[in-house]
């Protein structure tokens, strides 16, 4: 593909590998021997959970920086730019590295096939290896034990969260799905968990495997008050390191602390006031993402799974606006959209709902519809599409009310687009 656009390349590799996703080592780890990548040089901090990880790696990268070391992030799934997915020092690379990074894989990889995320795992490691890095900072796409991320042996590991989400790929219970996430795990090397509760299947897992279990609430903690928080780290020798009094944000706060936790076992250095600087600058789109237009607020989180609505809700009860709080929300069928939609309680003076014509992993929103109003649900708009939707919900707001778009990254996308044109217009 000489001369090929970033836009070229990606359009191929969709169609490169004959599923979306085939979860395994083999082949990825495969390209990436080939291509030298393994081991991975610097400290790698790998991230996996079930929510949470997006916020949780921007921190990692966000406090780095202000310690002066340069970030190699590697997340999924993009908002808006592939880019997104490989950042330097927390800015997206440019699109002639990443085609470079495109140009070696395909050399390497021979006759061997590779799905979308593969390549992309491969294209970040490939282009932290050529503009050189001091710290590696991997997401999981899936699970954690067969995704690709896996093939790097992690120097510290973290897991979020577990909760119930792609059962279908992973398990149909926490016990299940913690053991695949625990795959991140390694003999030797310490294993972050920020699950409040965790599954007693993870414990095992980190016993199995030789790792330093860190548990929060037990090896590292957090302190709440009204206006502020505060945690206390635990270094290697067991000795701690407290973080005072910092104030509350948009962050969950146990997945901010599971990183100043992950940093310190990393071996590196860094103030409370480094910590406070990196917090006070972190903007993560899509993940309660707040604007505003014309006096009106507007909520964007790519919540897509109970749990994550849960902390969603409570996020909004904890900073109310003035005026109504409505919802737009579309979601992916095979997710539990009941579950999601009973988790909000009656919280929204009215839903608006949208069907999504050109992608058919979308529930129909009149099947939305009739389950909300077996609920009692108050108000319910059905739309032909996002914008319709987006429009609709627009027309019944007033000053001081707040439009809550979630469900999906697909939804909170479109709209993010929407509220862009509309500034800027």
């Amino acid at each position: 593909m000489n001369n090929a656009s970033l836009a070229q390349w990606l359009q191929r590799l969709e169609s490169l590998h004959p599923q979306e996703i085939e979860l395994g080592l083999e082949r990825v780890g495969a390209v990436a021997n080939t291509l030298q990548l393994l081991p991975v040089k610097q400290p790698v901090i790998t991230v996996a959970g079930t929510n949470g990880k997006g916020s949780t790696v921007a921190v990692l990268e966000a406090v780095l920086s202000e310690t002066g070391r340069v970030t190699g992030a590697c997340t999924s799934p993009h908002l808006q730019r592939f880019n997104e997915r490989i950042r330097i020092g927390g800015v997206e690379v440019e699109d002639a590295e990443i085609i470079r990074a495109f140009e070696q894989i395909e050399v390497a990889r021979g006759s061997v096939s590779l799905t979308f995320f593969e390549f992309a795992t491969l294209a970040a490691l490939v282009v932290f290896r050529n503009l050189g890095v001091d710290v590696v900072i991997l997401e999981v796409g899936l699970g954690g034990r067969l995704d690709a991320v896996n093939i790097v042996d992690a120097s510290v590991a973290v897991i979020t969260s577990i909760d119930l989400d792609h059962e279908a790929w992973l398990g149909t219970t926490r016990e299940v799905i913690a053991r695949e996430k625990a795959g991140i795990f390694r003999a030797g090397s310490p294993a972050i968990v920020a699950d409040l509760n965790p599954p007693g299947s993870l414990l095992d897992c980190a016993t199995e495997t030789d790792a330093l279990g860190y548990y929060i609430g037990q090896d590292f903690h957090v302190h709440e008050t009204a206006d502020s928080w505060r945690a206390s780290l635990s270094h290697p020798d067991g000795t701690q390191r407290h973080i005072f009094a910092l104030p509350w944000g948009a962050l969950i706060v146990t997945n901010v602390v599971a990183a100043l936790q992950a940093l310190l076992l990393a071996g590196e250095k860094f103030t409370d006031q480094q910590v406070k600087a990196a917090l006070t600058g972190i903007q993560l789109p899509g993940r309660r993402e707040l604007r505003k237009l014309n006096g009106r607020d507007y909520l964007l989180d790519v919540a897509h799974n109970p749990a994550a609505v849960d902390k969603l809700l409570e996020y909004t009860r904890l900073n109310p606006c003035r005026g109504k709080t409505i919802a737009l929300f579309s979601a992916m069928a095979d997710k539990h959209i009941h579950a999601m939609i009973r988790a909000c309680g009656g919280y929204f003076d009215a839903w608006f709902l949208a069907d999504q014509p050109d992608n058919p992993r979308a529930a129909p929103a009149e099947a939305i519809a009739d389950f909300l109003q077996g609920e009692g649900s108050p108000m319910i708009n059905v739309s032909d599409d996002i914008t319709q939707a987006f429009r609709q919900a627009q027309a019944v707001m007033s000053a001081g009310d707040r439009l809550v778009v979630f469900g999906s990254f697909y939804t909170v996308v479109n709209v993010m687009e929407i509220l862009t044109r509309d500034n800027v217009a």
